[in-house]
């Protein structure tokens, strides 16, 4: 279980295994950097960033969980995202939150 929260309601967390994180840097081949490119030239969306980011996105949390699973964590609390510019061709983006185990009340 993955919350933004601080407590998950509910359950009560019997032990703090501590930080946890996933993290992933992305760049668009050529060929969407060039359709991006493109794209931004009429204004709108840009449909080929954000399939980047959701993609990087979901790899940044499951790289989390795992880290979290070898702690023995079965929940992760306080879950947040970061990302950053690397270059102007590449994101990195950071999962990161506190790893527990958590109990019914």
């Amino acid at each position: 279980m993955v919350v933004s929260s601080n407590h998950v309601p509910g359950y009560r967390a019997v032990e703090t295994l501590g930080f946890v994180y996933g993290l992933t840097v992305r760049s668009r081949g050529i060929g969407g950097q060039v359709g991006a490119g493109l794209r931004s030239l009429v204004g709108g969306e840009i449909k080929e960033y954000v399939t980047m980011m959701e993609h990087a996105r979901q790899e940044a949390i499951d790289r989390m969980i795992e880290h979290a699973k070898e702690l023995g964590a079965n929940a992760i609390i306080s879950a947040r995202f970061d990302s950053d510019s690397i270059s102007n061709v590449m994101q990195e983006i950071l999962a990161y939150g506190t790893a527990v185990i958590i109990e019914k009340e």
